[in-house]
């Protein structure tokens, strides 16, 4: 799946949610687009229907259209959905949800970072985090933590292509450079 056909379909479905006239708030869209992702990530059969070529693209768009119904989603992302479908690309969902939210960020001003760090944090550590990193990028993030008992201790984050890693994993990592060279 290349990242730059997500971003072209995320593009159209985004210049949708903004335009003067949209049917649904980007707020909602990314609820809904996130519902409809963790139900396709949760149901193996839901994944299987849609990911598979032996299924005919009516029957995945009937089977969406059901789902669609009974969620409540609406009628622009489940035709959003549709058009995935068509294309041959709904192994994209996941993907598409990611650079939908990242795109709503941008055009809101809102840097998004994924911090990873070795241990749980408390709701006051997060915020510290969230606003230091506000204060290096200059712009208000939003923050997505995640946890991985390899760093050790401390935190990485990235925004965009931007990686600051206070981990002690990266600390022991260049001791180690800067001793052998």
């Amino acid at each position: 799946m290349s990242e730059a056909l997500a971003g072209r379909y995320a593009t159209a479905f985004v210049d949708i949610l903004f335009s003067p006239d949209a049917p649904l708030s980007p707020d909602q869209a990314i609820e809904e687009l996130r519902s409809f992702d963790a139900m396709v990530s949760s149901s193996a059969d839901l994944h299987h229907i849609l990911n598979s070529p032996a299924v005919s693209r009516p029957r995945k768009r009937a089977v969406v259209a059901k789902i669609a119904e009974e969620a409540g989603l609406s009628n622009i992302l489940r035709n959003f959905i549709f058009v995935v479908i068509d294309r041959g690309r709904p192994s994209m969902i996941h993907a598409l949800r990611l650079k939908v939210e990242e795109f709503i960020d941008a055009k809101r001003g809102v840097a998004r970072a994924y911090v990873t760090t070795a241990a749980p944090l408390q709701d006051g550590e997060k915020a510290a985090i969230a606003g230091e990193l506000s204060q290096i990028s200059g712009k208000q993030v939003h923050c997505d933590f995640q946890l991985d008992s390899s760093l050790l201790g401390g935190v990485l984050a990235r925004i965009g292509s931007t990686v600051y890693d206070g981990s002690v994993r990266g600390k022991l990592a260049a001791l180690k450079s800067r001793l052998t060279a």
